[in-house]
């Protein structure tokens, strides 16, 4: 899919949005030097064109009891389409996979697993993900303490 045109007020527009994603819509307008309606427009513009994809709140997952999280490296048996198919399917079913990413390398992919505690993680581990047929290997690496999370994408080179 081809990306949209993207002019300097659209990328402000999506910067004020990924930092306030709870900013009304006249302060937003207010913030870009635009009318309100031309503001609504631009956005849902945005929202329409399948830039803007969503809007959500940030939870902290050790407040909500979640408090591993690991990757874990992913290599298949088999690369056939019917096996990425298969294993794609069952990634999205399992609510503890946060994020899946089709990697270059050794490994096919890589994993965000976000869990309870030691005990759920290796529940998930053997009772689903090694128990999913066409898994190969697997290699795990748990978070101690998250250096950087970038809620937001960097837009501000784009405007250049």
């Amino acid at each position: 899919m081809d990306a949209p045109s993207l002019d300097r007020t659209d990328l402000a527009l999506l910067a004020l949005l990924q930092r306030e994603g709870r900013i009304s819509n006249a302060e937003l307008a207010e913030r870009v030097s635009l009318s309100a309606s031309a503001c609504l427009r631009r956005v849902q513009r945005l929202e329409q064109a399948g830039v803007l994809s969503g809007y959500a709140a940030l939870i902290d997952p050790a407040r909500v009891g979640l408090g591993l999280q690991a990757f874990v490296r992913v290599q298949l048996a088999r690369h056939d389409a019917a096996a990425i198919a298969e294993f794609t399917e069952r990634i999205n079913a399992w609510d503890e996979v946060v994020a899946c990413h089709a990697l270059t390398g050794d490994m096919d992919y890589l994993l965000h697993v976000v869990v309870q505690d030691l005990a759920h993680f290796s529940r998930f581990l053997l009772d689903r993900l090694l128990n999913a047929s066409g898994v190969a290997d697997v290699n795990s690496s748990f978070v101690l303490r998250t250096v950087k999370q970038a809620r937001a994408l960097p837009l501000a080179h784009l405007a250049g």
